[in-house]
């Protein structure tokens, strides 16, 4: 999967926000492989509050700001058909919103590094079709994805309640 990445905002830190993306894609693509395949793309902006605003309020009717938002362009079961030949396929696209995110990881008393990190990766799940939205046992095996690939990045479990999932 490749990643188009667009700094819409300036995201404060040492941080290579691309490299960071990559980081997380490449984590995720070790839970899920349906995501390795080389003819998908998704974009990832790094926004800001009012930016993700506006595309909250135009595609959701929700006038604020949230911290992810994932639009898929594929339904889970066409990219789970999709063959490694054929033209390029837009897997979708993913906005961060730099205050939220900020707020959020100092909230939680994280860095916003490792807190964007775990939203790109949630972002990617949505676009692959998984939903926590559905759930309990949807929402877990979401948790689950994240914390794994987090975990091959020396990322803590961001909801701090998973301890004991198998295999880490």
């Amino acid at each position: 999967m490749e990643l188009d990445i667009a700094m819409e905002a300036e995201w404060p830190g040492p941080s290579d926000w691309e490299e960071l993306a990559g980081r997380a894609a490449d984590a995720l693509i070790r839970m899920t492989p349906e995501l390795a395949n080389p003819r998908l793309s998704a974009s990832l902006v790094f926004a800001d509050d009012a930016e993700v605003q506006v595309l909250n309020r135009e595609w959701r009717g929700k006038d604020k700001p949230t911290n992810v938002l994932s639009f898929p362009m594929l339904e889970r079961e066409e990219l789970l058909a999709l063959s490694a030949d054929g033209p390029p396929e837009l897997l979708g696209d993913i906005a961060l919103a730099l205050e939220t995110c900020a707020r959020e990881a100092a909230d939680k008393g994280i860095s916003l590094d490792h807190h964007a990190t775990h939203l790109v990766v949630h972002g990617l799940l949505h676009l692959a079709g998984h939903d926590h939205e559905l759930g309990p046992a949807e929402a877990r095996a979401m948790e689950e994805l994240e914390i794994k690939a987090l975990a091959l990045l020396g990322i803590a479990d961001p909801y701090g309640d998973h301890d004991s999932i198998e295999g880490l």
